[in-house]
């Protein structure tokens, strides 16, 4: 499972131009199984993905089409996480 931080740097304000086409980008992670969960890190940091049935390589490509990343709005940061114990209602993403 990957957890993956989208944090706006100095061009935050491009961000409008290019929210279109990253929603798009979200949208295909969760139609290709990839994306569980999106939200934004508070207070307007940034975002977060978690992520997974994807390689960390697979990722990494997935994560630099983004439109933010591609134009400089967010640095990324990919943290892979090694489940060990998890809810019942979160089994699932137990490796």
């Amino acid at each position: 499972m990957f957890v993956v931080l989208l944090k706006f740097s100095d061009r935050k304000s491009d961000a409008p131009q290019h929210m279109a086409a990253h929603q798009r980008w979200i949208q295909q992670g969760f139609d290709d199984g990839v994306f569980l969960l999106v939200g934004s890190i508070k207070p307007g940091v940034g975002g977060a993905v978690l992520a997974r049935n994807t390689s960390p390589e697979d990722l990494e490509r997935r994560v630099a089409q983004d439109p933010f990343v591609a134009a400089d709005v967010v640095t990324a940061e990919i943290l892979e996480v090694a489940a060990g114990q998890a809810d019942d209602r979160l089994k699932f993403l137990l490796d």
